[in-house]
């Protein structure tokens, strides 16, 4: 899944004397980040499964993603007050705390079983993933040197898409293989006691996970982590001020690109597995399709590599003009072949989505100088468009499964119009040293990959 941007400045002279004082630290802090990344991805196994358990159309199964996102656009700025008061390391275990009792509650949902109390805990383990984002991100860019702040964070987010890889697996293992639904062929009708049967399937799995969370939080609780040292400088006010957002094309128009690319990135991996169970697609039950998702986000760790390699010597928007084209070709041949090339083709959009959010992100900053931090939070609110992945459902109720994914083809065509011209810098801005600002340090703006 997508995380925030941040801009760090330096850290403190602890941690600057090169030694790896930090190590232990940032290794449990990669925990967090395979954590959320795990989480998250578990919804795509999951939605299946309720859509089965509760006799869900298209549009109530991604309005359960949605949900998810809303409490990402709505969690982020009190995360960021919470941590101003209570601090990072407080804050992480809090954040920890939130997913377990989400996780707790998901328990409840099952049992009882109902919809509604589902959607309400999985608000809540988003609103905790969130809170460790926000805390997560900066604390792992500043503990180190600032030479070596990319590294850090390109290390602790492999994790994190370790974690997405790992996710179906367990889903498919332990969700969607011991119930009725999931390893039945599509469109088997199930009686009140299996679906019944089926939802009290999800308490073992979430209550592992919980139990899981509240280990990871103690031990955060308790571990020494190092300060971070002095908060990161910002423009000032009055230098802010003589700019304009508005007159910057790359951030205008990149704001949407982010929104809309979330919309393709989110509806291509919440009906992947209802997709691949279609009897003239792949015809597999839902399990083994759960297992075909670990491709999809296997490709998306591959084409991250890939992509970095080729853009040291190739500008970037033209790799991301590149990878959106080939985005473009995979999903018409999703949309109008069958079988499995149908299939394959759906795996390989995860390849070609790969480096589009932190190609947009650093497209849409480059050049705003001193508004790069507000720039930055635009970005970062547009993630939200994640949301939307209901209007894909809508589009599967009415004109079916398949035909649903040319919104994912159209929001490619956005892409690549961002790539050829939306990128496109105007008015560059130099950002401020510490000279400009007594009260700030040069900042250093650092962008992490998406989930």
């Amino acid at each position: 899944m997508a995380e925030p941007a941040i801009s760090a400045g330096q850290v403190s002279s602890a941690n600057q004397s090169g030694t790896p004082a930090y190590t232990k630290a940032l290794t449990l802090l990669a925990s967090l980040f395979f954590m959320w990344g795990f989480i998250t991805v578990i919804n795509n196994t999951l939605l299946p499964h309720l859509r089965s358990v509760f006799e869900l159309n298209y549009t109530q199964t991604t309005l359960i993603e949605s949900v998810w996102f809303i409490a990402y656009f709505v969690a982020s700025i009190p995360s960021a007050k919470l941590i101003e008061r209570i601090g990072y390391q407080k804050a992480l275990v809090t954040g920890l705390l939130i997913m377990a009792a989400g996780a707790m509650g998901m328990t409840l949902a099952a049992s009882l079983p109902s919809y509604y109390v589902t959607l309400v805990m999985l608000f809540v383990i988003a609103s905790g993933i969130t809170l460790l984002q926000v805390a997560a991100n900066p604390y792992v860019a500043v503990i180190g040197s600032p030479e070596t702040a990319s590294s850090r964070l390109n290390l602790v987010q492999a994790m994190n898409s370790a974690g997405t890889m790992f996710a179906p697996i367990f889903g498919a293992y332990l969700i969607l293989g011991r119930t009725k639904g999931g390893t039945s062929e599509a469109g088997t009708v199930l009686t009140q006691a299996e679906r019944l049967a089926d939802a009290q399937s999800t308490i073992l799995p979430y209550a592992m996970v919980a139990v899981a969370l509240v280990i990871l939080a103690i031990i955060i609780a308790r571990f020494p982590l190092p300060s971070i040292g002095s908060a990161t400088s910002r423009a000032s006010k009055e230098e802010r001020k003589k700019h304009s957002l508005w007159k910057h094309r790359n951030l205008v128009f990149g704001v949407p690109a982010i929104f809309i690319y979330l919309i393709a990135e989110i509806g291509v991996a919440n009906l992947f597995v209802n997709f691949v169970a279609q009897p003239d697609i792949a015809g597999l039950t839902f399990e083994k399709a759960g297992h075909y998702l670990t491709f999809l986000w296997g490709g998306m760790m591959v084409g991250r590599f890939v992509g970095s390699a080729i853009m040291m010597r190739v500008r970037a928007e033209t790799v991301l003009a590149a990878f959106s084209i080939g985005a473009f070709l995979v999903m018409l041949v999703t949309v109008f072949t069958s079988g499995p090339m149908a299939m394959w083709a759906l795996i390989l959009v995860g390849f070609f989505h790969s480096i589009m959010f932190p190609t947009i992100f650093t497209l849409g900053i480059r050049g705003l100088g001193p508004l790069t931090e507000e720039g930055s939070g635009l970005l970062i609110m547009a993630i939200a468009g994640g949301a939307l992945v209901v209007v894909q459902g809508w589009m599967a109720d009415i004109y079916g499964l398949q035909l649903s994914f040319l919104l994912t083809a159209a929001c490619e065509l956005y892409v690549l119009f961002y790539a050829l011209w939306g990128s496109k810098v105007t008015n560059p801005l130099s950002m401020p040293t510490a000279e400009d600002d007594d009260k700030g340090e040069r900042a250093a703006t650092v962008q992490p990959a998406a989930s």
